[in-house]
């Protein structure tokens, strides 16, 4: 089993197919793109790699992430995708703790990445996609798709965890193979005159739903400003007709802000999958009043992706439900592929109505956590993955999340865990104790607050902590603001009570 075998079917069978475009421009059909897949798989086999060796790669959206990810795979190799918004030193840790032999980065951001790489201890080939040199890799002579085992790694995802390293979550081409089955019995039913459009990372959610669309030979599209632009969206939706796209709750707001504001039709926007953070029942519910019936929702993690539960079109719509408005504010139902219960820290299943952790189990529950045992014996027990959200399930089967992974914090549909950005502040010799909290923020859902205690009183700190968060993480996980106080709450055993943070940013 291996994925590659979709895009190698889709180019045999669809081949004259319009593949991928940048804007309204193609830039290859389902032959083409095929072809060009197959022969940077044989490049980078005469390069040395061996089935199993990791690529990673550090891009912007760009035709060249689905070419280099289906090379890789007809190489036997596995893929390392990396959020493009992430600091140097972060890319350089996943690059050394995936012990990648590959990095591929698009030229916006690569001589970026290079003057400001920590130095690493060996050497890692790069490659730009935009010079003539990836040119030539797509020129080598095609290779057939390697075969490879079911459980074998496909996509390594790092996903940033509680101690402030990031861990490397498995996929293997089973998990991936049954998260893109489930997209057509559960999300949404593409067909070659569709298309997908990457508003949001390639390297995350939005590009994993490629897998589904290469397997109807469907359309990839690619908007020139490699972002999320609303006017844009619209303007090649109604170009390209029959659009789908995944986006987090944040920009399905400000979809919908401007739909409204400019009182156009969004003509050809077919569905909007949202996911990766809250989105209230009228939030929804405004959204669907101003664009219609066009929206799912998922939920998922990197453990399992895309593929926990899923609020259809067919819920939201059914208004005449006497729970409709429980309902929409829930993440809905399990995915076809899994089983979902809520349990006690034990596992033990809890009745309908009582709150416990979520935990999953099926086919794309990831294999593990790369080279971190300890880790992987913690979050999946008898085949079960405790997820660490709070939830409950009602008596119908739908999911209500009551809190995240504990203190995770989702800002514009980027995780950011406190701990992270904690320990950063800690290094300024003026800092005694932090917390870092999340806020409500009307556009971006969350954003980062930090209590900050002090070792004596200190003006115009703030430009020093600033400073310091940009020269370790990436700028998103940055608090946007500092909030200092003489001590932080704690309750009988000196832990900090971030509830009453919490509490204290809401009034």
């Amino acid at each position: 089993m291996n994925l590659a075998h979709l895009l190698a079917r889709a180019g045999r069978t669809f081949p004259s197919a319009p593949a991928q475009f940048v804007g309204t421009r193609l830039h290859s059909d389902y032959a083409a793109f095929s072809r060009r897949a197959a022969s940077i798989g044989s490049a980078l086999r005469r390069q040395g790699l061996s089935p199993g060796d990791r690529v990673a790669l550090f891009m912007t959206n760009t035709p060249a992430f689905l070419e280099v990810v289906f090379g890789a795979w007809t190489a036997g190799l596995a893929v390392v995708p990396i959020n493009n918004k992430l600091h140097p030193r972060e890319v350089a840790y996943i690059l050394e703790d995936s012990d990648a032999s590959l990095l591929f980065v698009s030229r916006d951001i690569g001589a970026a990445l290079a003057s400001q790489m920590p130095t690493l201890p060996r050497s890692i080939p790069t490659i730009d996609v935009g010079t003539r040199g990836y040119e030539a890799l797509t020129e080598a002579e095609p290779l057939g798709v390697t075969d490879r085992a079911p459980d074998d790694l496909a996509w390594l995802f790092y996903t940033s965890g509680t101690t402030g390293r990031p861990k490397g979550v498995m996929l293997t081409h089973r998990n991936l193979l049954a998260m893109t089955l489930c997209y057509f019995s559960d999300v949404d039913r593409p067909g070659p005159d569709h298309a997908i459009l990457y508003a949001a990372p390639m390297s995350h959610g939005a590009g994993m739903y490629s897998f589904a669309h290469v397997l109807v030979a469907a359309k990839h599209v690619i908007p020139p400003s490699g972002g999320f632009d609303p006017a844009e969206i619209l303007a090649l939706s109604r170009h390209h007709r029959n659009v789908s796209m995944f986006a987090a709750p944040t920009m399905v707001k400000r979809l919908v802000d401007h739909v409204e504001s400019a009182s156009v039709e969004p003509l050809g926007l077919e569905t909007v999958v949202y996911g990766g953070g809250p989105m209230y029942a009228q939030d929804i519910q405004r959204a669907m009043r101003v664009m219609g019936p066009r929206f799912v929702q998922i939920y998922g993690q990197g453990e399992s992706p895309m593929t926990i539960t899923t609020l259809s079109r067919r819920h939201l719509l059914d208004t005449t439900h006497p729970r409709h408005l429980a309902r929409i504010a829930s993440t809905g139902v399990a995915h076809s592929c899994v089983e979902v219960r809520v349990a006690d820290s034990d596992g033990r299943p809890l009745p309908a109505g009582t709150p416990g952790e979520v935990l999953v189990r099926g086919d794309t529950v990831m294999k593990g956590y790369w080279r971190n045992e300890e880790a992987t014996a913690r979050a999946i027990r008898d085949g079960w993955l405790f997820t660490g959200d709070v939830g409950m399930l009602d008596a119908d089967g739908f999911l209500t999340l009551l809190d995240r992974s504990k203190d995770l914090i989702i800002s514009g549909g980027s995780n950011i865990y406190p701990r992270e950005v904690e320990e950063v502040l800690l290094l300024h010799p003026a800092v005694h104790e932090v917390s870092v909290v999340g806020a409500p923020h009307e556009e971006w859902g969350e954003e980062v607050v930090a209590f900050v205690v002090l070792r004596e009183p200190r003006a115009v700190i703030e430009p020093e902590l600033d400073r310091l968060c940009l020269d370790n993480i990436a700028r998103f996980k940055r608090p946007k603001r500092y909030v200092f106080v003489d001590a932080l709450p704690k309750n009988n055993y000196g832990k900090v009570l971030k509830t009453e943070l919490r509490q204290q940013l809401i009034g």
